[in-house]
């Protein structure tokens, strides 16, 4: 692991994060390393299950890519802000080749987060604005103590779908059908 130190601001890059290797969960919010906690069992069970079912239909109509395990995501420079992200679809014609090594500079399509028990409704509001203000164009926020999905179609048009309801994909990923209830299945 580098150890490289801060910038002689005192606030850390992006690149400088990325340089400083497995520091454990977390996300550079204007400049500054902020710890997050680990997630729980269900958690990983639907960012998988969500990861399958939309990695599916994107891989088999060649659609682009999508992207897990909190991947790095650029939503302000100077100071740098790095979100990770659970879940992205990005498009071949926003990103045509492999993503690299990098945190992503290239605002995805489609942000998926799943809210975990330490999660704070203030924060997750305002990673959403960030989204948009970077060119994503639908956040889906699974609430899993609610067994539901609100779908985001900008920071403030917000749709709640609830168990007895379809997930569907929109832009791009128009013709994607998830039923809510599959997300929270016993089985």
């Amino acid at each position: 692991m580098s150890t490289k130190a801060p910038s002689e601001t005192g606030l850390v890059t992006g690149e400088e994060l990325l340089a400083m290797g497995d520091i454990g969960p977390c996300e550079l919010v204007e400049g500054t390393i902020v710890k997050m906690s680990s997630t729980g069992g269900e958690h990983g069970t639907l960012e998988v299950l969500l990861a399958v079912e939309l990695g599916g239909f994107v891989r088999q109509r060649k659609l682009g890519r999508v992207l897990g395990g909190e991947v790095g995501i650029y939503t302000r420079r100077k100071p740098d802000t790095v979100r990770g992200v659970d879940l992205a679809f990005i498009s071949k014609s926003r990103l045509p080749g492999r993503p690299g090594k990098k945190f992503l500079d290239v605002a995805p399509e489609l942000v998926v987060e799943i809210m975990s028990p330490t999660d704070r409704w203030q924060d997750v509001r305002k990673k959403i604005e960030e989204y948009f203000a970077i060119g994503v164009e639908r956040v889906w926020v699974v609430e899993p103590d609610n067994r539901a999905v609100l779908v985001y179609r900008s920071a403030t048009e917000m749709e709640r779908l609830a168990e007895t309801d379809i997930l569907r994909g929109e832009g791009v990923l128009q013709g994607f059908e998830m039923p809510i209830a599959t997300l929270f299945s016993e089985e």
